[in-house]
């Protein structure tokens, strides 16, 4: 399923989630786990646009440098 854990151990894992971090603290760090996501990929939206203008710049450059 995951990387080679099947439900009987993804269930185990909950269980001790559940003890530790009680079942009202799991939409809380649920909603937080998903606000670190959305970040995460917006970091890597952003760097990838940084580095596609990069490259844009580098060849209106280059053309102009050709001319």
């Amino acid at each position: 399923m995951f990387g080679g854990l099947g439900v009987p151990e993804l269930l185990i894992i909950l269980v001790i989630v559940l003890l530790i971090f009680g079942a009202g603290k799991l939409p809380q760090i649920g909603g937080n786990l998903g606000k670190a996501i959305r970040n995460f990929k917006g970091g890597i939206k952003e760097d990838e646009n940084k580095v596609e203008s990069s490259g844009e710049k580098e060849k209106l450059e280059d053309k102009s440098d050709d001319q």
